[in-house]
């Protein structure tokens, strides 16, 4: 039997989390950790989120999420998860929660199934080989996992593979070849530094070139706050950042990410403000960083020439949803 969840599930969803969605990769959680994520989140809605039981215990839990105002949240639901006991892992019953989640996106007006980072709802997940070193949100689906498959199987398709990489910043150190781009970069009249609002200018506008809301809305709130952001400026216009710069409870150094505007490319400033990025991380006390980047992002190069390697792989999938005149 599955029906919509209600608070009294909670406990049972939470057992469930760790006995199944923990051998996945992802990391426990509690009944602070839950809320966070789940029935705190201004996304989150009965609606979209379904139980399965079997003779009163917790089974099953599904959760997805809509919302106008994310990225292709007008035209597409978001499934944030999909958790099955090992004894029901059945072909049905992943294709029953699948269902349910897609009519409940299609009667909130939706035509597309999306599972991708922008989902608001974050399920942290460590990183395999560590001390318990996590990353604070999954990307996508574990390419290892069944639920990927049965995806694939029922008309998902992936649309990218998301490479997440780790580095260890306890040995971390710029290299020479990096401090000679720095000097390279100057010559040309460029600098990156701390953003300093009496020194630099423009930001709004950089951040609007690059057209990715959540990179706006974040870095424009740290550098409003006074919380560290390095930037590249050309005379004082800033043309590009990396940040913000903080270290997480978990020991991680968070960052949203690193953007240059076009025609400010090709004097090596991605290059910079990531190794800069990773010595800032290195002095706010983080030990190690994390992030995701897609298969074939020429940035890639850049993580692993800084020292990062490939822990993990995501699958980004879609699947296009049947409108009410198609049922």
């Amino acid at each position: 039997m599955i029906d919509k969840y209600i608070s009294q599930d909670t406990e049972d969803i939470i057992n469930l989390w760790n006995r199944a969605a923990v051998k996945l990769g992802y990391k426990e959680i509690d009944i602070a950790c839950f809320t966070q994520i789940f029935t705190k989140n201004p996304y989150f809605n009965p609606d979209h989120t379904f139980v399965m039981k079997e003779d009163g215990a917790v089974v099953g839990f599904a959760c997805g999420c809509v919302g106008d105002d994310i990225p292709l949240g007008k035209v597409s639901g978001y499934i944030t998860c999909i958790l099955l006991d090992e004894k029901y892992e059945t072909r049905d019953n992943y294709r029953k929660f699948m269902d349910l989640l897609e009519d409940s996106f299609t009667k909130s007006g939706r035509i597309q199934s999306d599972i991708l980072f922008f989902n608001p709802m974050m399920l942290p997940w460590y990183i395999k080989g560590t001390d318990r070193h996590e990353h604070n949100n999954a990307p996508g689906v574990f390419k290892n996992s069944r639920l990927y498959q049965e995806l694939m199987d029922y008309g998902y398709e992936e649309r990218a593979t998301e490479c997440a990489m780790y580095m260890n910043l306890d040995n971390y150190s710029i290299p020479a070849t990096i401090w000679e781009k720095v000097e390279r970069a100057a010559k040309d009249g460029y600098q990156v530094s701390l953003f300093d609002k009496s020194k630099h200018y423009d930001l709004d506008t950089m951040l609007q070139k690059l057209d990715n809301p959540l990179w706006e809305k974040e870095i424009r709130e740290a550098a409003r706050e006074g919380a560290p952001v390095l930037v590249a400026a050309q005379n004082g216009r800033t043309v590009g950042f990396a940040g913000p710069i903080r270290r997480q409870e978990s020991g991680r150094g968070y960052f949203t990410g690193i953007g240059v505007n076009k025609e400010h490319e090709g004097h090596g400033l991605g290059t910079i403000l990531f190794f800069l990025l990773c010595q800032e991380e290195k002095k706010v006390g983080a030990g190690y960083m994390s992030l995701y980047t897609g298969k074939t992002n020429p940035a890639a190069k850049i993580y692993l020439q800084a020292g990062f390697h490939i822990v993990e792989k995501f699958a980004v999938m879609r699947k296009a949803l049947k409108t009410e005149d198609q049922v």
